[in-house]
C-alpha cells in the first residue's frame, strides 16, 4: 500500500510516519518548511496553496491512501482551500482519503457532548476553515473519512506540554483557562486510529478524542505532575473574562467511533497519570 502523509513533518504527521516505518512501510510524506527527521520516509516539498505542485506530488507518489494531517491554522488558503484541492486530487486519482479535522468546528455553546452527527457551527477563522474543508471533502469524495480530533498530547513535544513547561519556568507569559474544556488525545492513540481507518473501508465522519473532558488548566496540572513540576506554579484564568473568540466547552463524543475501532482512545487522566501509559490495541 503506497501511502502519502500530508504534513508529515508536523507533530501528528511525524507520529504517523513513525508508526508506518515501525510497521515496515516506507511512506511518502510532505513538508512545507523542512523535511521531518525520519529517514524511513520519502520526503516531498508541498505547499497546499500551489495546485501545480500538489498535482506533481500525487502523480509522482501515486498513493493508494492519502492522510491529510496538516493544520494550516487559520490560513484559509491552506486549511480550507488546500483541503478542498487535496480532496479533488484524491478523487481524481481514486486514492483513499483520511482528512483530519478539529473540534474547533463546534461553538460549544450548548455545553453538551458533540457526536458525529452534530453539524459544525464554528466561532473562529480556524474553525470556519476546518468546517469548510471537511464539508467539501464529504461532497467531493464521498468515500473519504473525516476524522475530528481535539488537543493532541504526547511525549512532551506538543505545544500544550511546552506551554506548561514555559509557564512553570516563568519563561512564557499567559495563563491556563479553567473554563475552556476539551477532550485531549494522545498522539500515539490518534495516529494508530487514523491508520486503522485508513486500512478499512469506512467512510463518513469519525470522532477521535480522549474519554476525559478536562479544562486547559487541569490538563496543565496533569502534565506538570507527570513531568515533576509544581502545578501551583501554573497561572489560571477564565477565558470568558478575556473576550477571546472560540468555544468554551467543546466535548467530542467518540463512543460511536470507539465501538468500531480496536485502538483504544485513552483519556488524559489515564495517559498523564501513568495509568495505561502503553497504548493498547
Amino acid at each position: 500500500m503506497t501511502v502519502l502523509i500530508i504534513g508529515g513533518s508536523g507533530f501528528l504527521g511525524a507520529e504517523l510516519v513513525r508508526q508506518a516505518v515501525s510497521a515496515g512501510v516506507r511512506p511518502a510524506a510532505t513538508f512545507c518548511s523542512g523535511p521531518g527527521r525520519n529517514d524511513g520516509a520519502a520526503w516531498h516539498h508541498l505547499d497546499l496553496r500551489d495546485p501545480t505542485r500538489l498535482r506533481d506530488v500525487l502523480a509522482t507518489v501515486a498513493p493508494a491512501v492519502v492522510i491529510n494531517a496538516t493544520s494550516g491554522g487559520s490560513d484559509w488558503a491552506v486549511t480550507a482551500e488546500g483541503g478542498i484541492r487535496l480532496a479533488q486530487a484524491a478523487a481524481r486519482h481514486g486514492a483513499r482519503l483520511v482528512h483530519v479535522s478539529s473540534d474547533a468546528v463546534f461553538s460549544g455553546t450548548t455545553r453538551d457532548w458533540h457526536d458525529e452527527s452534530c453539524l459544525p457551527d464554528p466561532l473562529t477563522p480556524y474553525g470556519a476553515a476546518k468546517a469548510a474543508a471537511e464539508t467539501a471533502v464529504r461532497l467531493l469524495w464521498p468515500d473519504a473519512v473525516v476524522a475530528r480530533t481535539s488537543l493532541i498530547i504526547g511525549r512532551g513535544l506538543s505545544e500544550h506540554e511546552q506551554l506548561v513547561h514555559g509557564l512553570a519556568a516563568e519563561t512564557r507569559q499567559g495563563a491556563l483557562f479553567t473554563d475552556d474544556i476539551r477532550c485531549p488525545v494522545h498522539v500515539e492513540d490518534l495516529a494508530a486510529a487514523l491508520w486503522e481507518l485508513a486500512r478499512s473501508d469506512a467512510t463518513g465522519v469519525f470522532h477521535l478524542a480522549g474519554t476525559d473532558a478536562v479544562s486547559r488548566h487541569e490538563l496543565g496540572a496533569l502534565i506538570a505532575r507527570r513531568d515533576g513540576l509544581d502545578p501551583a506554579r501554573l497561572p489560571s484564568a477564565r477565558r470568558a473574562d478575556t473576550g477571546l473568540p472560540g468555544g468554551l466547552d467543546v466535548r467530542l463524543d467518540s463512543r460511536a467511533t470507539q465501538q468500531k475501532l480496536r485502538t483504544r482512545l485513552r483519556g488524559a487522566r489515564a495517559f498523564l497519570n501513568g495509568n495505561g501509559t502503553q497504548r493498547q490495541r
